[in-house]
């Protein structure tokens, strides 16, 4: 089964408003025509869907993701509006995809930048895990749980990025977790007390952020892109694909 997730768009109400290195919703058009020729069977949108918090915002994002030709499901970052993703279109907490389960976290936490699971969101994430142990598990989120080796960035993950790692220990069928929020490639080691699960960062639709700054930087030589990830019975792979944006 093929996922593939898109994440940080930043979109505002006029279609035509520019990001800081292009236009940001042709350039999500550009991410989801590239995605669609993979085929995929489930897309996940992974934050930051909008930049102004306009319904017309959300509403251009959902004309984009429309032409996937396939089920594709969001969830906030810290620039959403979750109120205004709700009334769109259902935020489930949780995907069933092809004998694997996907757990869609909310890490939005109102008035911040740096994200936050909370006790309610532990709390259900624990028993979404409890209530599945045999089932290899993918965790979605928008903001990164580890430092990811930007300063500035780093100052703006998750919070209560311990008490998820607590959390994890010794719920082995977590095989991974993928985010949004930094705009660049990665992936790291979560160290949790029974072992480390691996965690993925994406590259953004719109601007792309530059790895290894201590201050706040664009990339104005990388490309869009989006995060594949082959299931297969009980492992996966995963990798980047650059959208060029070059004519």
């Amino acid at each position: 089964m093929r996922i593939i997730q898109i994440t940080d768009c930043h979109l505002r109400a006029d279609p035509d408003a520019r990001c800081r290195t292009g236009v940001a919703y042709r350039q999500l058009e550009a991410v989801v025509a590239s995605a669609r020729q993979l085929n995929p069977d489930l897309v996940v949108l992974s934050g930051d869907i909008s930049e102004d918090n306009s319904v017309e915002s959300y509403v251009l994002a959902e004309q984009a993701m429309s032409r996937l030709g396939c089920p594709w499901y969001w969830l906030a970052g810290n620039h959403d509006a979750p109120a205004i993703m709700a009334s769109l279109r259902p935020m489930p907490e949780a995907l069933d995809a092809g004998g694997w389960r996907l757990l869609l976290a909310d890490t939005h936490w109102p008035g911040h930048a740096r994200g936050q699971l909370g006790d309610d969101g532990l709390a259900a994430l624990a028993r979404a895990l409890d209530a599945h142990n045999n089932q290899p598990t993918l965790i979605f989120m928008h903001h990164p749980p580890m430092d990811v080796g930007s300063a500035w960035m780093d100052a703006l993950g998750l919070s209560d990025s311990q008490a998820l790692c607590d959390l994890l220990g010794g719920r082995s069928q977590v095989r991974g977790i993928v985010c949004g929020h930094i705009h660049q490639a990665f992936v790291g080691q979560l160290a949790t007390r029974t072992g480390e699960v691996p965690v993925y960062g994406t590259p953004s639709t719109s601007d792309q952020f530059l790895p290894g700054s201590v201050e706040f930087a664009v990339d104005r030589v990388a490309q869009p892109g989006f995060r594949v990830i082959e299931l297969n019975e009980d492992a996966f792979s995963s990798w980047i694909e650059r959208v060029s944006l070059l004519s």
